[in-house]
C-alpha cells in the first residue's frame, strides 16, 4: 500500500498536487472534513451494517440448523478478507483519484464511458437505498422498544430524513460534528461487547431472547456451497459504504489524499474487527436466530447482561442506524458533481451553496428517498434484498478498472497490486452474482432494470449537452461583435413609476421602443372607461415612446402580446426583439401572494409562442 509520500506523488501524477498541511486552515477549508471527522460523517452506513450484517449471515446458516451455525466465523472470515481487498483496493483508489468519484472515476479512465455510467448509476442506487434502508432501520428499531409508535413510522421515518437533510445542508463539516458522538458511542459499545464477551465463559443473560420462538432449522449434517455461497452474500450487506470515503475526496481538507486514506484505513479496521469479534462470541455463546429480537441484542445480552450496558447498545444502534443515511449525504452529491461537470447530469447538480455544499444533490437525495420511504410504508424488509447489488456492482467494475491501470502504469510492485485488485474483483463478481440470482424474485429484477434505464438517461443528458453545444459553437472562435438592429416591447396596462423605470431601461437597450397595452373589445363599460383613461393619460405624459393597443374579445393578456410580437418577427424588421416585463419585487415573501401575476403570464405565453428575449424587470419596493 501507498505511504504518505507515495499519495502524494500519485496525486501529483494525477495533476492534482496538493499543498503541504502547514496546520492553519483558511476559511474555505473550515467547511472540510478532517480524517476524524471524514470517519464520523462518511462511515456511519458501514458501522451501521454490524447490526444486520453478522444476523444475515446467521439467518441463512439457521436453514442447515446447529451444524450450519458453526460455519458462521469462517464466512465471516472471508468477508473480512474481503473487506481488507477493499480497503487496500480504494486506499489506492484515493491516490489515482483524488477528485473523487471512486468507481466512477477509474471505470471512466480505464474501461470506456459505459462502463464508467454503469458504475455510476449502481452507486446513485445504492446511495438512495442506503438512505431508505437506514432510515427504516432505525426506526424500526425505535418502533420495537416502543410499539406505540409503530402506526407512525412513516411519518417518524420522513422526520428523520428532515433532520438529516437539514443538519447536510449546513455543510458536510457540521453534520461530522453532530455525528462525531453517537458514532463513537456505538463503537466503543460493540468493542465492549466483544471485550468483554470473550473473558465470559456463559453468557451473563438470555433474558432478551426468553420468551421468543427460534428461527433455527432442523439439524444437519453436511452445509452445501450453495449456502455458504447465500450466507456470504448476505454478510456482504456489512460491505456497504466502503466506498464513501473514496468516492468525497474532495470534502476533506487538505492534504486530501493522506486525510481520505486514513479515513480508509481505519474505518476497515474498526469494522473488520467488529464483525470477526462479533462472529466469535457468536459461536462462543452458540447463538442462535430468534423471532423478534436481533442477534446484536441476544450478544449484548450474553456479554453485558440485561441492564444499563443492554440498553445504551439498542439506544446507540436506534440512533446510528437512522443517521447512517449521513454517508449518501456526503458521497452521492459528489458523484452528481462529477456527473454533471461530465454532462450526464444537469449542470444545476455542480452548484455549491455556502458552507461548500452541494445543495440541489442532497435535495435531491431527499425527495427521492422520502419517495421511497413513502412508498414501501416504512417497511425496511421490503427494501434490504435490493441494498447490497448496487454497490457491489460497483465494487467490481472500480475492482477490474484497478487491474488494468495498474497494467498500464507499471510501477514497482505493480503484479502484486494488480494481482490484489483483480482477486477482489472476482471476490466480488461472485457476490453479484450470488446476491442478484437469489433475490432476483424479491425485488432484485427492478434493481436490474432501473441500472440500464439510468444509464440510458445518463446517455440521453448528455446527447442533450452536444447539441446544445454545437448550437452555441462550443469551443470555436466566434466571428466578429456586429450591431444588430433591435426593437423593445414594454407591456403595460397603468401608468405608475414602474412604467417610467421600464421605459428608460427600454430605451437604453433599444434603437425602438413600443409600448404595448391589451385593450379588451367586449361590451364590458369598466374595460373602456379603462383603455380611454390610459389613452388620455399617456397623451399628457408624452413619454417619447408610442403605446399601441392590442385588442382581444375574450379578456386574455399574454397570448395577444406573444401573438403581436410574432407577427413583428415575422416581419424580419429588426435582429433582435426583446420584450420588457416590469414587475414589483416585495419586500417580504409572504407580499408576493398580493401580486397580480401578470408578468408570469405574460412571460409564460411569450416563452411558449414567440422567439423573442424575455426580461423581467424589477422593482424593489
Amino acid at each position: 500500500m501507498f505511504g504518505a509520500t507515495d499519495a502524494q506523488q500519485s496525486a501529483q501524477a494525477a495533476g492534482k498536487a496538493e499543498p503541504p498541511d502547514t496546520g492553519r486552515q483558511p476559511e474555505q477549508q473550515r467547511d472540510k472534513l478532517t480524517a476524524l471527522g471524514g470517519l464520523a460523517a462518511l462511515s456511519l452506513d458501514a458501522m451501521a451494517s454490524v447490526a444486520y450484517g453478522p444476523e444475515s449471515i446467521v439467518l441463512v446458516l439457521a436453514a442447515a440448523g446447529g451444524y450450519g451455525l458453526g460455519f458462521t466465523l469462517p464466512v465471516t472470515a472471508a468477508i473480512a478478507v474481503l473487506l481488507a481487498v477493499l480497503v487496500a483496493s480504494y486506499r489506492q483508489v484515493i491516490a489515482a483519484f483524488p477528485d473523487g468519484g471512486g468507481s466512477y472515476a477509474v471505470a471512466k479512465a480505464h474501461l470506456g464511458r459505459r462502463a464508467a455510467l454503469t458504475a455510476a448509476a449502481s452507486l446513485v442506487i445504492d446511495y438512495i437505498l442506503n438512505v431508505a434502508v437506514s432510515v427504516t432501520a432505525g426506526v424500526a428499531a425505535l418502533t420495537s422498544a416502543v410499539p406505540g409508535l409503530y402506526e407512525d413510522r412513516v411519518w417518524l421515518c420522513l422526520g428523520v430524513l428532515a433532520l438529516v437533510t437539514a443538519v447536510n445542508l449546513r455543510g458536510i463539516a457540521e453534520s461530522a460534528r453532530w455525528f462525531m458522538a453517537p458514532t463513537a458511542v456505538f463503537v466503543l459499545s460493540i468493542l465492549a461487547i466483544v471485550v468483554v464477551g470473550l473473558f465470559r465463559s456463559a453468557p451473563a443473560s438470555t433474558e432478551a431472547a426468553a420468551g421468543h420462538a427460534s428461527a433455527l432449522a432442523g439439524s444437519a449434517s453436511t452445509v452445501g456451497a450453495l449456502l455458504l455461497l447465500k450466507a456470504f452474500a448476505a454478510g456482504c450487506s456489512a460491505l456497504t459504504g466502503v466506498e464513501a470515503v473514496a468516492n468525497a475526496v474532495p470534502s476533506f481538507r487538505t492534504p486530501q489524499v493522506k486525510r481520505a486514506q486514513h479515513t480508509e484505513v481505519a474505518l476497515g479496521a474498526l469494522l473488520g474487527v467488529m464483525l470477526i469479534g462479533l462472529a466469535v462470541l457468536i459461536g462462543r455463546f452458540h447463538l442462535q436466530p430468534v423471532e423478534g429480537v436481533t442477534v446484536l441484542a441476544q450478544l449484548a445480552d450474553a456479554s453485558l447482561g440485561h441492564g444499563f450496558g443492554f440498553y445504551l447498545v439498542q439506544f446507540s444502534t436506534v440512533i446510528l442506524l437512522g443517521l447512517a443515511a449521513n454517508t449518501s449525504f456526503g458521497g452521492l452529491p459528489v458523484l452528481m458533481r462529477l456527473l454533471a461537470r461530465d454532462n450526464h447530469l444537469p449542470h444545476v447538480f455542480a452548484l455549491r451553496a455556502d458552507h461548500q455544499v452541494h445543495r440541489h444533490g442532497v435535495l435531491f437525495l431527499a425527495v427521492v428517498s422520502g419517495a421511497l420511504l413513502i412508498g414501501s410504508g416504512g417497511d425496511v424488509n421490503s427494501l434490504v434484498p435490493l441494498f447490497a447489488i448496487g454497490v457491489f456492482v460497483g465494487f467490481t467494475i472500480c475492482q477490474v478498472g484497478m487491474v488494468r491501470h495498474w497494467n498500464q502504469e507499471r510501477g514497482p510492485g505493480w503484479r502484486g497490486k494488480a494481482l490484489l485488485n483483480g482477486f477482489g474483483a472476482l471476490l466480488t463478481g461472485v457476490a453479484t452474482l450470488v446476491v442478484t440470482g437469489t433475490k432476483f424474485t424479491e425485488g432484485a429484477w427492478g434493481i436490474c432494470l432501473a441500472l440500464p434505464l439510468m444509464v440510458l438517461l445518463f446517455e440521453q443528458i448528455h446527447r442533450a449537452y452536444v447539441r446544445i453545444g454545437a448550437r452555441l459553437e462550443l469551443g470555436q472562435v466566434p466571428g466578429p461583435v456586429t450591431r444588430q438592429r433591435s426593437l423593445v416591447v414594454v407591456p403595460v396596462h397603468a401608468i405608475t413609476r414602474l412604467t417610467r423605470d421600464a421605459l428608460s431601461a427600454a430605451v437604453s437597450l433599444g434603437d425602438e421602443v413600443l409600448a404595448v397595452t391589451v385593450v379588451h373589445t367586449a361590451p364590458d363599460p369598466e374595460d373602456r372607461k379603462a383603455a380611454e383613461a390610459l389613452r388620455r393619460d399617456w397623451e399628457l405624459w408624452r413619454p417619447g415612446v408610442p403605446l399601441i393597443e392590442i385588442p382581444d374579445a375574450h379578456r386574455r393578456l399574454g397570448r395577444p402580446i406573444a401573438a403581436f410580437v410574432g407577427e413583428l418577427g415575422a416581419e424580419h424588421a429588426y435582429d433582435r426583439i426583446t420584450v420588457l416585463i416590469p414587475e414589483v419585487e416585495p419586500a417580504r415573501l409572504w407580499q408576493r401572494a398580493l401580486q397580480n401575476q401578470r408578468g408570469a403570464v405574460i412571460d409564460r405565453a411569450l416563452r411558449r409562442h414567440s422567439d423573442a428575449v424575455v426580461c423581467r424587470l424589477r422593482l424593489r419596493m
